[in-house]
């Protein structure tokens, strides 16, 4: 998908947190899609697997991760969206675990949503467990 100028900048001003929201469907259909594909087991432990890795721990190490590799505008949108005041907190992980966590899925939502799917795939790849 390419967009315009105009439109990348309109999902630049986006409130972080609505990225936020579109980067944990993203990043929730990409480890769906993984784990599914990589064993044959039933749903209910592909869901258990995959919960393993969606969650607000195990997303703010992926962020630890990927960290260092963001680039300006990646940083920026981590940044804003990790430090933005939210109502709703992860019940069984701490509150920077679920900031980083936001912020890990704002940067997802960004480059999802402007089309930088190689960059996508990229991060993908540096969020897996080493």
């Amino acid at each position: 998908m390419i967009i315009s100028p105009q439109e990348k900048n309109k999902v630049k001003q986006m409130n972080p947190l609505v990225l936020a929201f579109v980067g944990d469907g993203v990043e929730t259909l990409y480890v769906r899609s993984k784990v599914a594909l990589s064993c044959g087991e039933k749903a209910s432990a592909l869901h258990k697997k995959a919960s393993a890795e969606v969650n607000a721990h195990a997303q703010s190490e992926q962020a630890e991760r990927i960290l260092p590799h963001l680039t300006e505008e990646e940083s920026e949108i981590y940044h804003r969206a990790r430090n933005s005041k939210s109502r709703h907190h992860a019940k069984n992980f701490s509150v920077t675990d679920y900031r980083r966590a936001s912020g890990l899925e704002a940067v997802i939502g960004y480059l999802y949503l402007i089309g930088e799917t190689e960059r996508l795939q990229e991060l993908f790849e540096m969020m897996e467990k080493v």
